[in-house]
């Protein structure tokens, strides 16, 4: 786990294991077959195919690597007198060319994106007077506003396997690409219990 502060809150930057990725994607992939388990409708997004979780099978199989990974970015911000950590929520996004995510926020404590397959070429872009927009298909987390020696956006070109975590209210937005292919990430959110 690398914490990362391109501006006032962290951003934790850390690699999820070939397994937890094997997992997930079977079982979206037997998920997608039924729709009643469409999740689009309860989120934010511009996209048709998102899928909640079940809760037995996040505790089997995902809660661990997730639990982990949230205490050592806590234990790297100095947060220690931690009870548990409650996953709320975890659901995959099925993002295809022209879909997007406008920017948002979650809910709970901590919040969380990770990548679990990417189209090929998918951040190429068109050169627009000479300069390369570097948005297709990347996520921008965004906070306050830009000034002297202060950005208010830092952008993320995903990787399969990265898993990044963040403070909930961290607004971000994942762009759309151009390109065919799938961009199939999970998002999750975490509710922490602090020792009295």
């Amino acid at each position: 786990m690398k914490n990362i502060k391109p501006f006032g809150p962290t951003i934790g930057k850390t690699r999820i294991s070939r397994n937890f990725i094997k997992k997930i994607n079977s079982e979206f992939d037997l998920k997608t077959k039924n729709k009643k388990s469409d999740y689009s409708s309860k989120l934010a997004s511009q996209i048709k195919n998102e899928i909640k979780l079940n809760s037995n099978f996040i505790k089997k199989n995902l809660a661990k690597e997730i639990i982990i990974n949230a205490k050592k970015f806590l234990k790297n911000e100095k947060i220690l007198k931690i009870k548990e950590i409650r996953i709320l929520n975890v659901w995959v996004v099925r993002q295809f060319k022209g879909e997007y995510n406008p920017i948002h926020y979650h809910e709970g404590d901590l919040s969380g994106v990770g990548y679990l397959k990417l189209p090929k070429n998918m951040t190429r872009n068109k050169e627009v007077k000479n300069k390369k927009i570097r948005t297709n298909g990347t996520i921008d987390f965004i906070n306050g506003q830009k000034n002297f020696l202060s950005k208010s956006i830092y952008n993320v070109i995903p990787k399969i396997g990265d898993m990044y975590i963040f403070p909930n209210y961290l607004m971000h937005t994942a762009y759309p690409f151009n390109v065919e292919g799938e961009r199939r990430s999970f998002s999750f959110n975490l509710k922490i219990i602090f020792q009295k």
